[in-house]
């Protein structure tokens, strides 16, 4: 696969957009912290916004990613992307912006983003075999878990050593690199079901809906990220105050204790392309979810100086991101594997909006617990939420999943083939 040149600018594009992406989420809400001094509840509010068009959008983007080329959704996600963050750059030289023009960069970068990120997943059907799938989930999305935190670290080190308008100019440049290297992709994309009037939007998302809802491994994914999602979001808002107010961390620890997840989701990502194939898919996805987010536990309890906490910190963030990462590249590859390429954007989106659509209100929850019951409270309380993920993967059919993947599903015979 590292030899399909195609292949190497999907990656290459998409890496550099994730860290882009990511390091927004940290970015945005630190210039919001540091510069603002905006409170706990208005930084749930900000980080809420961001997160809003994957529940408001989700599935319109899948319905729509299905009938059009992947490579120009993701460009033009790239482009607006690289206009909003360099808006937030001129609003610093001005003088800084104000909590307002946050709250509008964040939603359009995050609706942006949506599309991109469904785009990818689906590109990556459209560009290799099925036989490649776990090969190029693996990394894909390797680099997008290092991405998760590096993407966090390198915003947090950009605020704290760079003025406002550096950093927001810097993320702008990560979707810049993306976009000349996807538009450079030049294989022809198959697109199904561009022949003929497409059906009615509604009736197309609602396939996409229906497919998910009756599979019982797919259904089972969407529950799981929803409850992951939605007590990440709400960890992430109360760990975000903890580091810097609780543990005295300045802008550069805190930076440097969330990147060891990158190593770990690289680790993690070597993992997952040999791992379920020895021991069984269902297997690594409910033992891994059980070890990752359980690890979250010991957070909370951490006391004393840097010197103490950093390497704490490190060490969990490291696991966290090793066995986050196995279970995003082993869910991914059971999706891709048992849905038809018709509806793969669709299904994506599905799974995304049930998932990262919950991220919105677990925001906001982790703003008010931090607010009303403190934030080692308030952060041993969403941490425990997290593992509410592994225990519905341990109740459903992706507990007995083998060592091999499951075959596509047949969607005419299931009536979701619209």
């Amino acid at each position: 696969m590292w030899r399909d040149a195609d292949f190497r600018r999907l990656w290459t594009g998409q890496t550099v957009s994730q860290l882009g992406e990511h390091a927004c989420l940290v970015v945005l809400p630190l210039i919001a912290v540091l510069t603002l001094h905006v409170d706990a509840g208005r930084l749930g509010v900000l980080r809420a916004v961001g997160q809003a068009p994957v529940l408001l959008l989700s599935l319109f983007v899948g319905a729509w990613v299905d009938r059009w080329r992947t490579r120009t959704v993701m460009v033009v996600a790239d482009a607006g992307r690289a206009v909003a963050l360099g808006a937030v750059a001129l609003a610093g030289l001005l003088g800084g912006p104000g909590l307002a023009a946050l709250l509008m960069v964040a939603f359009a970068v995050g609706t942006l983003s949506v599309f991109f990120d469904v785009a990818y997943q689906t590109s990556l059907v459209r560009l290799v075999r099925r036989d490649q799938l776990l090969r190029g989930n693996s990394a894909l999305e390797g680099s997008r878990s290092v991405a998760q935190i590096g993407g966090p670290a390198l915003g947090g080190a950009l605020v704290s050593l760079l003025s406002t308008p550096v950093a927001a100019a810097s993320g702008a440049l990560f979707f810049v690199l993306s976009f000349l290297s996807i538009r450079r992709i030049r294989r022809g994309e198959p697109v199904p079901g561009r022949a003929g009037r497409p059906p009615r939007m509604r009736r197309r998302i609602m396939a996409g809906v229906r497919f998910v809802v009756r599979d019982g491994s797919l259904r089972a994914v969407g529950l799981a990220s929803a409850a992951f999602q939605f007590s990440f979001a709400a960890t992430m808002t109360v760990y975000l105050l903890f580091l810097p107010r609780e543990l005295h961390l300045s802008g550069t620890a805190v930076g440097l204790a969330l990147a060891a997840t990158g190593p770990g989701a690289l680790l993690g990502s070597l993992l997952a392309a040999r791992l379920p194939r020895r021991c069984g898919h269902g297997v690594v996805l409910v033992s891994a979810a059980a070890l990752g987010d359980g690890v979250m536990l010991c957070v909370p309890g951490l006391h004393g100086p840097a010197a103490v906490t950093v390497p704490a910190l490190v060490a969990v963030n490291f696991l966290f991101g090793a066995c986050g990462q196995l279970v995003n590249v082993t869910t991914m590859s059971v999706r891709q594997a048992v849905t038809p390429d018709g509806l793969q954007g669709r299904v994506a989106a599905t799974i995304t909006c049930a998932g990262m659509g919950t991220a919105p209100l677990g925001s906001l929850l982790g703003g008010l617990l931090a607010e009303r019951w403190g934030l080692r409270t308030g952060l041993l309380v969403t941490a425990a939420g997290m593992l509410l993920s592994p225990a519905l993967m341990a109740l459903s059919p992706l507990a007995r999943l083998g060592r091999t993947l499951p075959a596509p599903r047949d969607a005419h015979a299931r009536g979701d083939s619209a």
